[in-house]
């Protein structure tokens, strides 16, 4: 266990979940967040499901995630007890559940990622055999099962593509060779062309050559629509056989049924059918155009900040507060009056949640039949198309299933014999080798010494003769022995059949017995199984409507609660403010002045007369800003001339270096010398 919480801490902390998680941590979370953190795994998996479950109820969060988990094909551990136990840990978040889960999920992500994306479009669409019955649905139907079957041929080829390393330079070099190849082409066409005009009658050959390639095309049309009208054709039979098969089966029905059951079987249709069309279907119509007229309305209404959620959710508070309060009164109110109507009113809500449920379950019992007889109509089909035999049904599976496994038996032991026979039968061979080479090693010594002695062929012709009369008693004795053993078998067999036949009788009157016997404890069998499946089946529903009344009843204790401490938290903050009130009053009226000087009167009094005399201040001193503003600004104005008059000196100062600086003028008798 402690491996697997690791494993999954781990890839919980790498992408693209970074969690940042211990062991600690993840062992400490709660049964919510436990929840949420399962719903982000799946929505990893499938996108559709990364949702927030606090905006669902557990009811649909757990049916959510249990039909995921169905087409991830979850096998959840233990039987079928367990797999209710399974689906109440779902709902509310057990851990041994939940990791196990988390576990399986993290060790194949990026598989279930793909069986995800492909069960949005390879789970199958189970449509009634009664609905196929029409041409139109049928067709749609064949329409639906032909673009599944082209979309797994599409996905095949794109994974062989993956797969298969294509790179642009090759296909780049291709799209260069077939370019090169269609001009090759244009121009082999262009040399044929021109042969071709030199040949008499060029356009009527030419027209017949196009003739012929548009009857090749033609024929293959036909042949496609050849195909098509015998598919057509085979599915038509198989619609013949499904539809003499429920006519047998009602006739069957009919034969083995009376006219008082067959019509209360009708009244008890009816009377589910008009339950559905005026109860349930409405009421869940109308409760899906509420929910599409409130989405509608989110979705018209313009994008919402964390500001604009946390007002929503504070009126949302007050509404539910306000509504509390509203209830408890109209209860003190009118409890004394309608104790009597509120039972009545509660057992009418809990026999009509009784009612749905039970419609709920019927409807679905209605269901997997249908698709249990379509499954078993097309096992039968295939059966036909197999063997072409009847189906073999109760006792005779039962001695069918016998019959092979004494069969089976057998087999085994026959085959363990040939093994046992196989075996000898390879050291008798060993053996008769070894045999043949001394027979022939000492045959070779006897043929030399014969030679010796000039007898040669002796032992041959002296071992010819002792074979043939040894052959010839063997001969007479086994015909002996055959006719002796054939009149002594007779008699065996005669004298066995006999007391077979003698010892066989008291069985076979007892098994009959037997047999009758059976049938009876059988039939008592499957009577007590059916009353027994329907006590289990009335057991469970009556728990799970007390489970239900235990929820609700444990929701309203847990409202309850919450408004209970809701009243005593506004039942402080009303003592406190009225503590603080007391507390100010007493210090306003008391006569000690360091008293009074507590008071939040006084205070802000202080404060009103320290802001006043602040304010006082900054007034004469803006009045001093204004008056000295004028001067200030024209002082201002004459130190920004005073200092474009020196900048204008500094510049004429540094020219005048500058001149000096490049030659001297001298003056002498009246004329001018630059000197450099």
């Amino acid at each position: 266990m402690s491996e697997q919480i690791q494993f999954i801490v781990e890839k919980l902390n790498q992408e693209p979940f970074r969690k940042n998680y211990n062991l600690i941590t993840f062992d400490s979370l709660e049964s919510t967040q436990l929840l949420q953190l399962l719903n982000d795994v799946l929505g990893e998996i499938d996108p559709k499901h990364a949702v927030d479950i606090r905006e669902e109820l557990p009811e649909q969060t757990a049916k959510r995630m249990l039909s995921l988990l169905g087409i991830l094909k979850y096998k959840p551990p233990g039987s079928i007890s367990d797999l209710s136990a399974f689906r109440q840990g779902l709902v509310t978040g057990s851990k041994p559940v939940i990791h196990p889960v988390l576990h399986w999920l993290l060790q194949r992500t990026n598989e279930l990622k793909k069986r995800a994306y492909l069960a949005r479009f390879l789970v199958k669409l189970e449509v009634p055999a009664e609905f196929l019955q029409d041409d139109t649905v049928a067709d749609i139907n064949k329409q639906y099962e032909e673009l599944m079957e082209a979309f797994k041929n599409l996905h095949k080829e794109c994974e062989q593509l993956k797969t298969s390393g294509l790179s642009t330079a090759e296909i780049r070099r291709d799209i260069s060779a077939m370019e090169e190849e269609k001009d090759q082409l244009i121009k082999r066409v262009e040399r044929l062309k021109k042969r071709v005009e030199t040949v008499q009658n060029h356009q009527r050959m030419l027209e017949i050559a196009r003739q012929l390639r548009l009857e090749k095309e033609r024929e293959e049309s036909l042949a496609q629509q050849k195909q098509e009208q015998k598919n057509q054709l085979f599915h038509a039979e198989q619609r013949l056989q499904r539809a003499q098969l429920q006519l047998k089966e009602m006739h069957h029905a009919v034969v083995d049924s009376k006219p008082e059951s067959l019509m209360k079987k009708l009244e008890e249709e009816i009377n589910f059918n008009s339950y559905l069309v005026t109860e349930k279907i409405p009421r869940e119509l109308e409760s899906k155009k509420n929910s599409a007229y409130f989405l509608q309305k989110v979705v018209a209404e313009p994008a919402m900040s964390q500001s604009d959620l946390n007002v929503l959710e504070i009126k949302i508070n007050e509404v539910n507060a306000q509504m509390n309060q509203l209830i408890e009164k109209r209860m003190m109110k009118y409890e004394p009056i309608d104790s009597k109507f509120s039972m009545y009113r509660q057992q009418a809500s809990i026999i009509s949640r009784k009612k749905e449920a039970k419609a709920e379950e019927l409807q679905a019992a209605k269901e997997e039949m249908s698709s249990t007889e379509k499954q078993m109509l097309q096992k039968t089909s295939q059966a036909h198309e197999l063997e072409g035999s009847e189906v073999l049904k109760g006792d005779e599976f039962k001695h069918y299933v016998n019959k092979l496994r004494s069969k089976n038996t057998f087999y085994k032991k026959k085959r363990l014999e040939i093994a046992e026979i196989t075996a000898e039968y390879g050291i008798l061979q060993r053996t008769e080798e070894l045999l043949k080479q001394r027979h022939e090693a000492i045959q070779q010594q006897l043929q030399a010494i014969e030679e010796k002695k000039g007898i040669s062929g002796y032992s041959y012709t002296q071992e010819e003769l002792e074979r043939v009369s040894a052959v010839k008693s063997e001969m007479d004795e086994m015909k002996g022995r055959t006719l002796d053993n054939m009149s002594e078998m007779v008699k065996k067999l005669n004298a066995m059949v006999a007391e077979k036949k003698a010892s066989l009788a008291p069985v076979i009157k007892e098994l009959r017995q037997l047999r009758q016997k059976c049938q009876e404890l059988t039939q008592e069998c499957d009577e007590k199984k059916i009353q027994y499946d329907s006590c289990a089946a009335g057991l469970e529903s009556n728990r799970s409507t007390l489970e239900q009344e235990v929820k609700g009843l444990l929701e309203e204790c847990a409202q309850e609660e919450s408004n209970y401490r809701y009243i005593n938290c506004m039942k402080r903050n009303l003592e406190v403010q009225l503590q603080r009130a007391k507390e100010e009053m007493k210090a306003y009226i008391s006569s000690d002045p360091q008293e009074r000087r507590k008071a939040i009167r006084e205070q802000y009094t202080r404060m009103i007369l320290e802001q006043e005399n602040l304010g006082k201040k900054l007034r004469e001193k803006q009045k001093v800003v204004r008056e000295s503003h004028g001067p200030n600004m024209k002082q201002i104005k004459m130190w920004q001339d005073l200092e474009q008059l020196m900048e204008c000196k500094r510049e004429c100062f540094l020219k005048q270096q500058n001149q000096t600086a490049i030659g001297q003028v001298i003056q002498e008798g009246g004329k001018d010398r630059l000197v450099l």
